[in-house]
């Protein structure tokens, strides 16, 4: 059976955020949410993560409604929860709570066993002139490559 890989990414992650450490985790989710993001329909663009005691939740990410969907489809917005090992979970609130770091989503995708999985990156935010060095570098490299291929 021949699938299309997903992989929904958050784009302006890398590009507002200095990542830290990346970590991989699952999401526990309804049957016609999976249904939506095997069709591609979900969007990290608004998505941040959060701690709510010992659980890590993702808020704001949009799971399009399943189309085949009846009364008991899903909120589009509804808060999921990300799974994670204990001692992960133990290491990024004490990340957290140092201070100017926060958890973002980076990708979503399916894996080969079929099971949705999240990048989520533990990030300092970057300052508005970290962020012109960023562009600054990514043109440099660009114009290196195009002198490469020449």
């Amino acid at each position: 059976m021949a699938q299309e890989k997903i992989n929904i990414k958050n784009r302006k992650a890398k590009f507002n955020y200095e990542l830290l450490d990346i970590y991989e985790a699952g999401i526990k989710l309804l049957g016609t949410e999976i249904k939506s993001i095997r069709k591609g329909k979900a969007s990290l663009q608004e998505a941040f993560c959060y701690f709510d005691g010992e659980k890590l939740m993702v808020k704001n990410m949009h799971i399009a409604e399943w189309s085949h969907g009846n009364i008991n489809n899903h909120a589009p917005l509804r808060e999921r929860l990300l799974l994670l090992h204990k001692r992960e979970i133990r290491s990024l609130i004490s990340d957290v709570e140092k201070g100017a770091r926060t958890i973002v989503p980076l990708n979503l995708y399916i894996n080969d066993r079929g099971l949705a999985k999240m990048r989520i990156a533990l990030a300092q935010g970057k300052k508005t002139y970290d962020k012109r060095d960023s562009l600054k570098a990514k043109d440099q490299k660009r114009e290196i490559e195009r002198a490469l291929k020449s």
